[in-house]
């Protein structure tokens, strides 16, 4: 049995909790910095989340943010890349890590799910190895079992 699977989040239960770390800016991605995301992205994770990244940021209302620090992006997330509803995905530079950065990335992007209507998200594809990060992030999180049908349609299939 594979150890992958899509999450729910009832968005009514996300709370945001203020990062401690002054020094670190989260914003909303603007068009102009469209292609440092990508390459972000590209240079810290994979060719695949890049794609999602450009899906989520050539919506005409992007769904991406970014966490920087000493005007560099340290972290990302999205929503609506791959599919409606579906929160991801979320990466921060290996030497962001530990520094509340995820957390805040998720919790901001789940809230503007839920402002632009949605009363749910799926947090697809994710490993167990993460569902703690997750549970701790969002409070409660649901297991959807035998799920991650929408990556099927990709060329080649998922084996994380």
């Amino acid at each position: 049995m594979s150890q992958n699977y899509d999450l729910l989040i009832d968005l009514y239960d996300v709370k945001l909790t203020p990062n401690p770390n002054s020094e670190i800016r989260f914003v909303k991605v603007l068009a102009p910095d469209a292609d440092k995301v990508v390459t972000f992205v590209k240079d810290n994770f994979n060719d695949e989340w890049a794609s999602e990244i450009k899906a989520a940021l050539y919506l005409p209302n992007p769904s991406c943010f970014i966490a920087i620090k000493e005007e560099k992006i340290i972290g990302f997330a999205c929503y609506d890349a791959t599919a409606k509803g579906f929160f991801g995905p979320l990466g921060v530079s290996k030497n962001a890590r530990g520094l509340g950065v995820g957390t805040t990335l998720v919790q901001m992007t789940l809230l503007a799910m839920l402002e632009a209507g949605y009363a749910y998200a799926i947090i697809g594809g994710t490993h167990v190895n993460t569902h703690e990060f997750y549970r701790n992030a969002c409070s409660k999180i649901l297991l959807i079992p035998d799920s991650r049908k929408v990556y099927l349609r990709m060329v080649r299939k998922i084996n994380r």
